[in-house]
């Protein structure tokens, strides 16, 4: 009978140990998952962060000055066509930078929509095609202009 009860007591004893471990994993285990969702959570030096509001956002199609402000395209009919189907695949600085002819940016066109998967524009290329051509002009100017009026002199030796 004594050994039946210290049995039972060792028994109570080993459960109680055997809770107890179980409760300080289920604690720590909880604790680091919350450290590693939120790792400043134990930081009690550092200062309270200080909340900034975030900017409120702008119109995308917004034209200041006659230009469109996120693409740099100048603001005139069919500037929406062109910024919904150019500035897709590109940036609007390649388009601006190429000042084609109309025949050249059909030409353009045509090959993108053959080589690089440019949907067919329909009645809206040729509305774009204008945009281009007025606003973007080809410049008939090199590099530099012609230097004139030179006055020349004689090297000494």
């Amino acid at each position: 009978m004594i050994e039946e009860d210290l049995l039972r007591a060792l028994i109570k004893k080993v459960h109680r140990l055997m809770v107890l471990l179980f409760a300080l994993f289920v604690i720590t285990g909880g604790t680091l998952l919350y450290y590693s969702s939120n790792p400043s959570a134990f930081d009690f030096k550092s200062e309270p962060a200080t909340v900034i509001a975030a900017p409120i956002e702008m119109d995308e199609d917004r034209i200041e000055n006659g230009i469109h402000v996120r693409t740099g395209l100048i603001d005139a009919e069919g500037l929406m066509l062109v910024v919904n189907n150019c500035t897709n695949c590109h940036s609007a600085k390649l388009v601006t930078q190429n000042r084609m002819t109309a025949e050249r940016w059909n030409a353009t066109i045509k090959w993108m929509q053959e080589t690089q998967n440019l949907w067919d524009l329909g009645r809206n290329q040729d509305v774009i095609v204008n945009y281009l051509v007025t606003n973007y002009p080809p410049k008939s100017v090199g590099r530099r202009a012609v230097f004139t009026d030179i006055n020349w002199y004689e090297l000494n030796e």
